[in-house]
């Protein structure tokens, strides 16, 4: 089965932008449910969301497992549906990437990062690596840590560039807090990278951080 196609998701976009939340979630899962859900999350979509995520640890295949053979309740089946559904919309977003210069695409590129992480409880470090004509090669994440920090190892985010024979990446990572303002770490980091990674002549061509409703572009601010 393919993947959500960008066509499919320029018309049914602009669609859903128009409905409530209510409206939106019931489509999804029932009205009765999504009731229930928004009334359990005091009516806050970024609460549901991060309760809705589901990591059952490594899979035999190196990624993770999202459903295991047990029985799911109502409120479980509809979280898991949640995030499924988030799954595919970013999955459709970047591969709306991978045909067009990504540089080109603010937009998408942007969305689809908000919606691989903004929602997550935990700091995740990703990296968007790009071939000569900043196409989109592969959106991985590099690393997982806490509510407060992750660590990051320059060395491996090499390693991750040359596997792919990146020419580029572009850097993201979350704030759970909600509050999107880099910190110092944060640019100190960002300078070990692109001095890294410039040993093997691969571009950083920015660096996201995701709050809640809120992205912050190193790039835009003139810190690349």
């Amino acid at each position: 089965m393919g993947m959500v196609s960008p066509r499919f998701l320029e018309i049914i976009m602009p669609l859903a932008t128009h409905m409530s939340d209510l409206d939106l979630l019931g489509a999804l899962v029932g009205p009765t449910t999504a009731e229930n859900l928004l009334d359990e999350n005091d009516g806050s979509l970024f609460q549901m969301f991060a309760l809705a995520t589901v990591d059952h640890g490594p899979g035999q295949d190196g990624g993770h497992r999202v459903c295991e053979a047990t029985p799911m309740d109502g409120w479980q089946r509809a979280r898991f549906m949640l995030d499924a559904a988030r799954e595919l919309v970013s999955r459709g977003f970047a591969e709306s990437l991978r045909d067009r210069d990504t540089l080109s695409s603010p937009d998408a590129v942007r969305s689809h990062l908000r919606t691989a992480i903004a929602h997550l409880p935990y700091e995740v470090f990703m990296g968007l690596y790009m071939d000569a004509q900043n196409r989109l090669i592969a959106s991985r994440e590099c690393f997982r840590g806490t509510a407060t920090q992750t660590s990051v190892y320059p060395r491996e985010i090499v390693k991750i560039a040359l596997e792919y024979n990146a020419s580029a990446v572009i850097f993201c990572h979350n704030h759970p807090s909600g509050v999107a303002e880099p910190s110092q770490a944060d640019r100190w980091l960002t300078d070990q990278l692109k001095q890294a990674l410039s040993l093997v002549d691969v571009k950083v061509i920015d660096h996201f951080v995701i709050g809640c409703g809120q992205t912050v572009s190193f790039a835009e601010r003139g810190w690349l």
